[in-house]
C-alpha cells in the first residue's frame, strides 16, 4: 500500500470476504480446514470467471481484465501535482539526499 487512499485500501478486501462468507462459507458450513480449502479452491474460479459483478457492469472480473477496459477502482490522486522529493524524469527513481542540491540547482 502506497499511503495514498489508504483509508480505502481495505474496502475491497472486506467486500470480497463478505461476499465469500455469505455466498459460500455460511451456506456450506465446512466441517474442517481441508473441506474449506477445497471449497475455496472451487469458489474463486467461479467468482472470477462466472459470477457477474454489479460494480463491473454485470461483467465478470476475467472479462474486464481481458478486455482491458475499465472496471478498476477510482481513487482520486490529490497529490499528483506536488512533489515532496525530486525524481529522475527518465527512471522515476527518487534522488538521494546527497544529490538533492545538484538536482534543485
Amino acid at each position: 500500500m502506497d499511503g495514498r487512499g489508504r483509508a480505502f485500501d481495505n474496502i475491497f478486501v472486506e467486500r470480497l470476504w463478505r461476499t465469500l462468507k455469505y455466498e459460500d462459507i455460511y451456506l456450506k458450513g465446512y466441517a474442517s480446514v481441508g473441506e474449506l480449502t477445497v471449497g475455496l479452491t472451487e469458489y474463486f474460479p467461479f467468482y472470477n470467471a462466472e459470477r457477474p459483478h454489479q460494480s463491473l457492469g454485470y461483467r465478470t472480473p476475467d472479462e474486464v481484465y481481458l478486455s482491458g477496459l475499465g472496471g478498476g477502482a477510482s481513487i482520486p490522486d490529490h497529490f499528483s501535482g506536488r512533489r515532496a522529493t525530486s525524481q529522475n524524469e527518465e527512471t522515476g527513481q527518487r534522488c538521494a539526499a546527497a544529490n538533492m542540491a545538484e538536482v534543485l540547482a
